[in-house]
């Protein structure tokens, strides 16, 4: 089968189109014939080697040389323990544990993956898994966003960033999105109720302060965060410098008692009921997947290049197509 390698870590340069051998599925796992993959900051991470703990599955190269963890296809084999799906079945998940969405066909773990419900399309299924679950689990759980809250969302106009702007929202807070000028309608789309642009203007500096600041890539101070939090706020951050997350949780926690304002790195949790939660959500017309980009499979390096420069909008989603017939600037 055809796939996307890499094995060094770098830019999407590294990214090769390569004959490899079809997986074989263990028992817990099944075969899926991918139709369509979305890219994460953590595809992004994995193929730099940037953060530090995107190496944990490779110091010197990379362990699994084919990324794409967010995928949605057809079942065409099932391993022998496997009981919930058959040959045929349209399914969708987070493979993060085994990746391989840039290939033809993957393996992925039985319990990584739901069916998709009727209604909804290969792509829009693709582009939920890992961001609209990162989301769902910080503003819903570890932040508790209430009606009224002041909320923030820096990194807003990229995967899971994007669906933090519309779950906020949905539980009735003042939303800002921090990004890219260029993401200002695309975020005011989606809900914001005000946009800063990060290359003109540090929000920590601009006055006003937040309840909830969700950060998908920590890159500022203890102290900046601070400014901006108010009495009782709290900073969820999903990623960033390995040195940075670390001095931000330790000096937090010491300072807490008399900041009163709470530093948390959000640790994500592979929920199959959260899963079907956001799939549910988006048939009902609740929240979108705000797929920016498609691209043909043969253009993949180009979506990567899309991601890695931080000008993506929203879900980058690549076709499980071969054929470069173009590519488009929102799912069909």
């Amino acid at each position: 089968m055809k796939a996307w390698v890499h094995h060094r870590y770098g830019t999407p340069d590294e990214l090769r189109l390569a004959d490899v051998p079809v997986p074989t599925p263990r028992e817990d796992e099944v075969l899926v014939r991918v139709a369509a993959v979305s890219l994460n900051g953590s595809d992004s991470e994995a193929l730099r080697g940037y953060p530090g703990y995107a190496r944990l599955g490779g110091l010197r190269k990379p362990r699994r040389p084919i990324l794409g963890s967010d995928l949605a296809g057809r079942v065409e084999a099932v391993g022998g323990k496997v009981t919930r799906f058959a040959v045929g079945d349209p399914v969708f998940g987070d493979n993060l544990s085994r990746l391989g969405g840039l290939g033809e066909v993957a393996s992925a773990q039985d319990r990584s993956l739901a069916r998709i419900p009727e209604g909804l399309g290969f792509r829009e299924a693709a582009a939920l898994p890992q961001g609209a679950v990162i989301a769902l689990q910080g503003i819903r759980d570890a932040a508790r966003v209430a009606p009224g809250q002041a909320v923030l969302v820096s990194g807003a106009g990229g995967s899971a960033g994007s669906f933090a702007v519309q779950l906020a929202k949905l539980h009735g807070a003042d939303v800002t999105a921090v990004d890219r000028a260029a993401k200002a309608a695309f975020l005011r789309d989606l809900g914001a109720d005000a946009v800063v642009d990060f290359e003109r203007e540090d929000f920590t500096r601009g006055g006003k302060r937040y309840d909830v600041i969700f950060d998908v890539f920590v890159r500022r101070s203890l102290s900046a965060y601070l400014r901006a939090l108010r009495p009782g706020g709290i900073l969820l951050f999903v990623g960033g410098p390995v040195r940075r997350m670390l001095w931000l949780l330790l000096a937090g926690a010491v300072l807490r008692p008399f900041t009163r304002k709470r530093i948390r790195l959000l640790i994500v949790r592979a929920r199959l009921d959260d899963l079907r939660e956001v799939a549910e959500l988006t048939l009902a017309g609740r929240i979108r997947p705000a797929i920016g980009h498609v691209f043909p499979f043969d253009e993949a390096p180009e979506a990567f290049r899309l991601l890695v420069d931080g000008r993506a909008l929203g879900k980058v989603v690549i076709d499980g197509t071969r054929t470069p017939s173009g590519r488009s600037d929102a799912a069909d």
